[in-house]
């Protein structure tokens, strides 16, 4: 079926209030909203990963999208929420004698400007997506002049999602990961951080160079746990962090056909989905009994693994590698299991080695460890913040502390503290947790937060991809994984935010 095409008149009941319209204009997809009696048209294809809008929804003056929640301001088209940073097109539409149209394109909007100007020193340890989000913030509304950012990763900024996803399974290009760079506006330095001096407001580099900050900013992320075995240490065992590692991965997919993959994290069961995608055998060794049951749920966690297993890829569930030889891996249950590499998702642990050093206070075990930050994100020292995978921070939701190891949140986290320097944000930090998993043609959505999955209420029917899972706390819903149903996720998460 044809889409209306907008320059030459859509029938104004298409478009009702708070509604979204799709349609074409010029052979392109556009969408338009009526929003308070007014008509905003906007490009239709979100700017992350091309998602349809027009299955998106419309909150207050925030169009936002279906796949991966990313915002976008209707009357400007900034990109104001993360994954998408760049912004969609605008289109002059008019509505006349009960038809709208489009009659053209428009320059981007005004953004809102900010009402600080921001001088001080700003330094910021740390090259993924909290690092990255900030540094564009602040570029984007001509504020970064004054910052630099260390990074010990030898690429610019780019999406470490596609590690575990597209580009390791042959799907996209290293250029497709990259970031949209801050540009010339902020100075990225590609090295590492020996030490942070609290006393001094200094930073001292490996080479021994020391640079003063007014501000710091720790977003260092989180970083791979290998478990000991004898032969982990080989070059055939590997971990997915960088792009670098996934290179070497690939690299190694050349020749070698037969992958272990250790644990069924995310990570792990991306990895193995993107392996078996580029013709390898695979065969997954975890403790778990079913696959992520710890946060889908055990009856999702089955669909999971039921939907690898018909991919072909093995199981040894409740078992572990207990030696790696280069081209047998045993077990401890003394199974040999042939393969050619070991890729390791057994989780992740924040990197707050700096931080401890610099005697900044951290957060204990039970909540979730990291570094100790308040509702602004302040750590014990008022002049560094910490953002992103390391930060254990107060949900106002929850009534206590977590920390969160997903990309969308530490790019938000960023924003967020961005928005507060430049005096676009006021309120203390409060966005609802997201992530999704790609895996075969299974896609999962997740809002929210939930300890642990034993309070559950499931409305539809996992095995056949359409099911919206709520996990709840102390009687109260935090957490909604959904498959199929991703206008729900939307719809719930606008929901827990005007609460």
């Amino acid at each position: 079926m044809s889409k209306p095409d907008f320059a030459e008149g859509v029938d104004s009941s298409l478009v009702n209030e708070g509604g979204i319209g799709a349609g074409t204009f010029d052979g392109q997809d556009v969408v338009v909203v009526r929003r308070n009696g007014s008509l905003c048209a906007l490009s239709g294809v979100c700017t992350h990963l091309k998602g349809s809008l027009a299955d998106g929804i419309l909150v207050g003056d925030t169009l936002r999208c279906p796949l991966h929640h990313a915002r976008f301001d209707i009357t400007t088209g900034e990109a104001v929420d993360a994954p998408a940073f760049e912004p969609l097109q605008l289109y002059a539409v008019a509505e006349e004698d009960g038809k709208i149209r489009i009659t053209g394109e428009l320059a981007p909007g005004e953004r809102t400007a900010p009402s600080n100007s921001v001088s001080e020193r700003i330094v910021v340890i740390g090259g993924g997506a909290a690092a990255h989000a900030l540094a564009e913030m602040m570029a984007r509304h001509g504020a970064a002049g004054s910052l630099v950012l260390f990074s010990d990763d030898s690429d610019a900024p780019y999406d470490r999602t596609a590690c575990s996803k597209a580009y390791l399974a042959g799907d996209s290009s290293r250029e497709d990961a990259a970031l949209p760079l801050p540009g010339t506006r902020v100075n990225i330095r590609h090295e590492v951080i020996r030490a942070i001096r609290v006393a001094e407001r200094e930073i001292e580099t490996a080479a021994g160079e020391r640079l003063g900050y007014d501000k710091l900013v720790i977003a260092t992320g989180a970083e791979p746990i290998v478990a000991e075995f004898a032969g982990s240490a080989r070059d055939d065992v590997f971990t997915l962090r960088t792009l670098a590692d996934a290179d070497r991965l690939i690299a190694a997919c050349k020749t070698g056909r037969h992958a272990i993959v250790l644990g069924a994290s995310y990570i792990a069961l991306e990895a193995a989905s993107s392996l078996r995608k580029r013709g390898l055998q695979v065969t997954v060794v975890a403790p778990d009994e079913i696959p992520l049951a710890k946060t889908v749920g055990p009856e999702m966690g089955a669909v999971v693994h039921d939907l690898h297993r018909d991919n072909g890829v093995s199981f040894h569930l409740g078992r572990e590698v207990t030696s790696w030889d280069g081209g047998h891996a045993t077990l401890d249950d003394g199974t040999r299991i042939a393969g050619d590499m070991i890729i390791a998702g057994t989780g992740v642990r924040p990197r707050v080695g700096l931080a401890e050093k610099a005697g900044l206070e951290m957060a204990s075990d039970e909540d979730g460890g990291g570094i100790l930050v308040d509702a602004y994100l302040r750590t014990s020292d008022p002049h560094i913040h910490a953002i992103g995978d390391v930060a254990s921070y107060p949900d106002p939701r929850l009534g206590h502390r977590i920390r969160v190891e997903h990309w969308v949140v530490a790019q938000r986290m960023g924003q967020w503290l961005a928005r507060t320097w430049l005096g676009l944000e006021t309120d203390a930090y409060d966005a609802i947790p997201f992530f999704w998993s790609g895996q075969f043609d299974l896609n999962l959505r997740y809002v929210g937060h939930a300890s642990d999955t034993d309070d559950r209420i499931i409305d539809g029917e996992p095995a056949a991809q359409d099911v919206a899972i709520v996990f709840r706390e102390d009687g109260a819903d935090q957490a909604l994984l959904t498959c199929g149903r991703d206008r729900q996720s939307l719809q719930t998460e606008a929901g827990w935010e005007a609460r």
